[in-house]
C-alpha cells in the first residue's frame, strides 16, 4: 500500500512538472493585457453594483467575451455571465470563476476612481463600494479570457469562464450567487471537471499566494432572533417583560456555546451577534427586540451541533425571563465549508510555483471568513486560493481590512492573478489531454 501511494504521488508530480515545462508561455500576453486589466478594474470600482444588481458589470463582461469570440450566455442566476472557450480538440473542461458584486459601504479612500455611488439597502440610503476586491476579480478574469483566447490553438479541451453575481449574499427574499448558478446548470453543458478561483487579499504581499489543502474557509450561517416581550413604562419594569434585558442575557449565553459546548481542539468556530435593535425612547421598555448574527464553522458535525445549541439557548434564555423568542436560521445566507481537493492542490502547486516562485506560494491556516465558491467545490474537485494585494512597502498590520471604507488594493498584483489563473487552466488541460 505504501509502495502504491509513493508511486501514485510520483506519477502526479512527474506529470505536473512535465505540464509546466511544456506549457505555452503566457508572460508576454499577460504583460500586454495588464493595462487593460487596470482600466477595467478602475471602471468597475467607480461604478459598483450590489448583489443581484450587477447589470452594467455583466454588460461590460459579456461585451468583452463576445469580442474575443467566446460562446456567451447572460442572465445566469439573474445577472451572471458564462463564456465558453474551446481549444483545438476534445479534452477536459476547466472552469474559472470571478464574483462581481460590491458592498453597502461608503468609500473613504482618496482615489480618482473612488465610488460616489449611493443606493437603497434595507430601507436605508448607503454608499456602494468594492470593499472586498471583487472588481479586481472581474478585471483579472477578463484578462485571463483575453490571454487564453490567444492560445486556443495550444490546448485541447474547454475553458468555462464564470462571472458570478451575489457572492456577498442575495437580498432578503431573493436567491442568487454560486448556489443558484449551480442549480441553473453552470457546471454542465459541457460538464465541468475542475474549478479554480482566487480571492485578492489586502493583507498578503503582492506577488504571493496563500493556499491550503482541505477546508480553507468556514461555513457561514446567518441568523435572526426576534424577542417578544411586553411593552411598559420604563419606571415600572415589573409590570412588563423586558426584551432588552432578555437580549443581553441571551447574548451572554450565546457566547458560551462555542467556549463551553464545542470541541475547539478539533476545529475553530465563531458565533457573533452583529446587530441589535429595539426601542425608541429612554423611558419606554419596548415590545420587541431584533438581533442579527453570524455563525462560522470548519467542521460539519460542529456546525450542526452549534445550530442545535443555539436553538436551545434562544428558547430557554427567553423563557427564563418570561419572554418568547423566534429564531430564523439561516436568515438569508448559508454556505458550506470552502474545501480544496487535496489531490488537485498537490497536482497544481508546481504551476503556481513556476509563475511566482516557490518562496511566494505559502501554505496558510484555515480562516473563518466564508465564500460561496464552496457550492462549486461541493460538486466537482476545486482549488481556491488567496492572491496578495498589499503594497510590498506596507506592513500587514497597516493594511485596511476587507469590508471597510478604507479597503485598498495595489493594482500591480493583478498581473500575477492573470498569469496564475491562465497557467492553471493550460497546465491542467495539458496534463489530461485525451
Amino acid at each position: 500500500m505504501k509502495t502504491f501511494s509513493l508511486f501514485a504521488l510520483l506519477v502526479v508530480l512527474t506529470s505536473s512538472a512535465a505540464a509546466v515545462e511544456s506549457r505555452p508561455s503566457i508572460e508576454d500576453a499577460a504583460d500586454k493585457v495588464e493595462s487593460k486589466v487596470i482600466q477595467w478594474r478602475r471602471h468597475i470600482h467607480e461604478h459598483p453594483e450590489l448583489s443581484n444588481r450587477e447589470f452594467k458589470t455583466a454588460e461590460l463582461v459579456a461585451k468583452h467575451l463576445k469580442a474575443l469570440g467566446l460562446e456567451v450566455t447572460t442572465k445566469v442566476a439573474h445577472t451572471g455571465v458564462v463564456g465558453i472557450l474551446k481549444g483545438k480538440g476534445d479534452g477536459p473542461v476547466v472552469a474559472l470563476r470571478a464574483d462581481m458584486d460590491a458592498l453597502p459601504v461608503t468609500e473613504r479612500v482618496d482615489l480618482p476612481f473612488a465610488s460616489k455611488v449611493k443606493t437603497q439597502y434595507n430601507d436605508q440610503e448607503v454608499g456602494v463600494m468594492h470593499a472586498c476586491g471583487h472588481d479586481t476579480h472581474v478585471a483579472m478574469l477578463m484578462g485571463v479570457a483575453e490571454v487564453l483566447s490567444k492560445h486556443r490553438d495550444a490546448f485541447s479541451g474547454t475553458i468555462k469562464f464564470i462571472f458570478q453575481p451575489a457572492e456577498e449574499g442575495a437580498p432578503k427574499g431573493e436567491e442568487g450567487g454560486a448556489e443558484l448558478m449551480v442549480r441553473e446548470g453552470v457546471l454542465s453543458n459541457p460538464d465541468v471537471d475542475v474549478v479554480f478561483g482566487l480571492h485578492i487579499s489586502s493583507r498578503m504581499k503582492v506577488g504571493s499566494i496563500g493556499y491550503r489543502k482541505g477546508g480553507l474557509m468556514a461555513a457561514v450561517d446567518n441568523f435572526k432572533v426576534t424577542i417578544h416581550g411586553k411593552q411598559v413604562h420604563g419606571s415600572t419594569p415589573w409590570n412588563g417583560i423586558d426584551p432588552i434585558v432578555t437580549a443581553a442575557q441571551m447574548i451572554n449565553n450565546i457566547q458560551t456555546i462555542v467556549s463551553r459546548q464545542l470541541p475547539l481542539t478539533k476545529n475553530a468556530a465563531v458565533i457573533t451577534v452583529g446587530s441589535i435593535h429595539g426601542g425608541v425612547r429612554s423611558n419606554i421598555i419596548p415590545e420587541q427586540v431584533e438581533m442579527l448574527g453570524t455563525i462560522r464553522t470548519l467542521d460539519e458535525g460542529m456546525r450542526q451541533q452549534l445550530h442545535k445549541n443555539l436553538r436551545d439557548v434562544v428558547k430557554h434564555s427567553a423563557a427564563s425571563m418570561g419572554a418568547k423568542a423566534t429564531l430564523e436560521l439561516p436568515y438569508t445566507t448559508a454556505y458550506p465549508v470552502t474545501y480544496n481537493n487535496p489531490e488537485l492542490v498537490t497536482k497544481m502547486l508546481p504551476s503556481l510555483e513556476a509563475v511566482l516562485g516557490a518562496s511566494n506560494v505559502l501554505e496558510m491556516n484555515a480562516i473563518t471568513g466564508a465564500e460561496d465558491f464552496s457550492f462549486y467545490a461541493e460538486k466537482v474537485p476545486s482549488f481556491f486560493f488567496f492572491l496578495g494585494g498589499r503594497k510590498a512597502s506596507m506592513k500587514p498590520s497597516e493594511a485596511p481590512a476587507h469590508h471597510t471604507p478604507d479597503f485598498f488594493i495595489d493594482e500591480s498584483g493583478m498581473k500575477a492573478g492573470v498569469k496564475v489563473m491562465s497557467q492553471l487552466a493550460l497546465d491542467y488541460l495539458a496534463m489530461h489531454q485525451e
